[in-house]
């Protein structure tokens, strides 16, 4: 349901030439948002490895540190290195190697590794709250072969990961329907709150709701983690979960609905009563106004707060622009939850309720088209922020889903066009059934009354009798609500329709819980464009590590030089001293001297300056010829105790 009633025929012809100017105008945002997209990611992703996949280094590295193109969540067994038996090589311990846009982390290996083909296996949580994960390999001296496996699957998938897929869809199902059933109620229909079908409706939607967000925090350690049922048990994990920005969120949704409870328990007790006393329409509407008003204030707020607590977790919280992203999310929700869940109110009080009024159907399709005015802004906004390039549209799984989306939307709106027609037509028809005076319990021609002839009064049954008459009593009951909404053809006519349109959204609401927990168009193609460690090309740079010993006390360590591009030219120069636990070795002074002994060139010193504890920088190191360079590297350890290590590299 998604139009107006159309009244007049003026009125009808003005909203049929208005839907294409608007079309029209949707039409040109979106190209223009389209064509002025800038680059922007949602997903981290792994930008740069050192060592690089499929590196064969010289010498074993003091430590493996990994680059990410957003912020990511790591714990001490994110990273893990495997030598060529599968046994751990990496000390267990994070570093934190971030340092402005920079994001990087690491952990340090242990020394005198052997050569052979080492496995390193990482896993970590993207700022938008989904789990990545990959590994790659790296040789020391020469490649080798390898009892190490690379892990087929990803994070967040295998039997931890459908249940934690299932229960997103629940949740995102029953915040559309409790959200959108109880604003049925009140901006459509508020008799309803006294209709015992509406009421479990939308006292269901939210067990559904709260359920399925018990299950996502309980199921978040597993599904970031080992994907072992096992470890939803895992205090400590919980634990961690709970200081996360996901963890903070789902509990802030189990917080909101207790609100939510109090509100249903009021929407459905206090509010109904008053609206089934034996007053006047006008007393109780005076009497009801306020409460009504009070009712939808708190209930726009909760449910905001609600559609909050996914949009400061996921896909909005990230990329660019994500203080307009997260409002717009939050509308995008509260709209999609109004139409669709109102769908399925207006579906159940169709089947289930005899006696609507046929302006509660007009106004559900004012409430409707209003939604849907809303959603379309807010999904073309979102499509851009997500996609950015009409590539990314076609040429990503994201950008698929998207369009399957918007042909699900395309084709429930004109199934919803049906059920306008027949909006119109209950608009303009006789009220068949308001006009009957039939109530259910009230047999409707003497044929029905079979009570009356198998049940004297005054004649005892048995029990098995009278569960007997219970039985036809329930199923002649059930045959005359039945007769009561088939009077009117209208109105089947309409709840055909309606069916059909809540069949589609259940559709349209899977694919869109599969559509949050996938890679957006934007980060794939900035990926690609980039080329991923998987597939780069292999680095140029020169890198090495030396071992020292400068004889004094805790004169032992080792050093890692990094020459970029390690060509003839210009280069920059990285140098950073370990101490023999991997950590960073603050010297006191380190020195680097180039010599080509084969031209009788050099030595040619270089002094970089300190950046950081361990850490030392040059730009702009000459080096004029190619040819079998010998990089002598000094360092001292105190006032007295220094030595000098060296090695040849080539450069050309």
């Amino acid at each position: 349901m998604t139009a107006t009633a159309p009244a007049p025929s003026t009125a009808r012809a003005r909203a049929t030439a208005f839907l294409p100017r608007l079309a029209l105008v949707l039409a040109a945002l979106l190209a223009t948002l389209f064509t002025a997209a800038a680059p922007a990611t949602a997903h981290a992703a792994l930008t740069a490895s050192d060592p690089t996949d499929g590196a064969v280094v010289a010498t074993a590295p003091a430590q493996v540190t990994l680059s990410f193109s957003k912020q990511v969540a790591m714990g001490d067994d994110s990273i893990r290195v495997l030598d060529p038996q599968g046994r751990r090589v990496d000390t267990g311990e994070l570093r934190d190697m971030c340092s402005g846009n920079t994001i990087r982390y690491g952990t340090a290996l242990h020394s005198g590794l052997p050569n052979g083909t080492y496995t390193v296996a990482w896993q970590a949580v993207s700022a938008d709250s989904h789990p990545i994960s990959g590994a790659f390999t790296f040789s020391i001296g020469a490649p080798s072969a390898t009892e190490v496996s690379l892990p087929t699957t990803t994070a967040g998938g295998g039997p931890v990961g459908i249940a934690y897929g299932i229960a997103r869809y629940a949740a995102y199902a029953g915040f559309t329907v409790l959200v959108g059933g109880a604003a049925f109620v009140l901006l459509c229909w508020r008799r309803g709150a006294a209709e015992r079908p509406l009421q479990k409706l939308v006292v269901r939607a939210w067990v559904t709701l709260t359920a399925a967000t018990l299950a996502m925090l309980v199921l978040r350690t597993p599904y970031t983690g080992s994907g072992r049922f096992a470890d939803a048990f895992d205090l400590e994990g919980l634990r961690a979960v709970l200081e996360t920005k996901t963890g903070a969120s789902l509990v802030s949704r189990l917080l909101l609905l207790g609100a939510a409870a109090l509100f249903v328990a009021v929407l459905f007790g206090v509010y109904a009563r008053r609206l089934e006393d034996g007053r006047s329409e006008e007393e109780k509407a005076g009497d009801t106004n306020d409460l009504t008003f009070g009712l939808a204030v708190g209930g726009a707020v909760v449910s905001g707060g609600i559609a909050a607590t996914w949009a400061l977790s996921e896909h909005a919280s990230t990329g660019i622009q994500p203080g307009l992203a997260m409002p717009a999310d939050i509308l995008h929700m509260l709209a999609v939850a109004t139409w669709l869940g109102g769908l399925c109110a207006l579906l159940v009080a169709l089947h289930k309720v005899p006696g609507i009024e046929r302006s509660a159907v007009r106004r559900f399709s004012r409430v409707a088209f209003v939604s849907v005015v809303v959603l379309a802004v807010t999904g073309v906004y979102q499509a851009w922020r997500q996609t950015g390039t009409w590539s990314a549209l076609t040429g990503t799984e994201y950008g698929r889903l998207l369009l399957l989306k918007v042909a699900l939307v395309a084709v429930l709106l004109a199934v919803a066009y049906t059920s306008r027609k027949w909006t119109a037509r209950l608009a303009e028809s006789p009220a068949v059934l308001e006009a009957a005076d039939v109530k259910v319990g009230t047999p409707v021609s003497a044929a029905d009354d079979v009570s009356r002839e198998t049940e004297p009064a005054a004649v005892p049954v048995d029990r098995e009798r009278a569960a007997q008459l219970a039985r036809q009593r329930a199923a002649l009951d059930s045959a005359r609500e039945k007769r009561m909404r088939d009077a009117d053809p209208d109105r089947a006519g309409l709840r055909r329709s309606v069916l059909a349109e809540a069949a589609i959204a259940v559709v349209l609401l899977a694919v869109t819980t599969v559509l949050t927990s996938t890679e957006p168009g934007r980060t794939v193609e900035q990926e690609a464009a980039r080329g991923s460690t998987a597939t780069a090309v292999p680095d140029r740079a020169v890198k090495i590590t030396l071992p020292f010993d400068t004889g004094g006390p805790n004169g032992k360590g080792s050093v890692r030089l990094e020459l970029d591009p390690g060509r003839v030219g210009a280069n920059t120069l990285h140098l950073w001293a370990d101490t023999g636990d991997g950590q960073p070795f603050d010297l006191p002074e380190a020195k680097v001297a180039f010599t080509l002994p084969a031209k009788d060139i050099g030595p040619l010193p270089v002094v970089p300056d300190r950046s950081a504890p361990g850490h030392w920088t040059a730009s702009g190191v000459q080096l004029p010829l190619a040819g079998e360079w010998r990089i002598d590297v000094t360092v001292r350890t105190s006032d007295i105790d220094q030595t000098t290590v060296q090695k040849t590299v080539k450069i050309g």
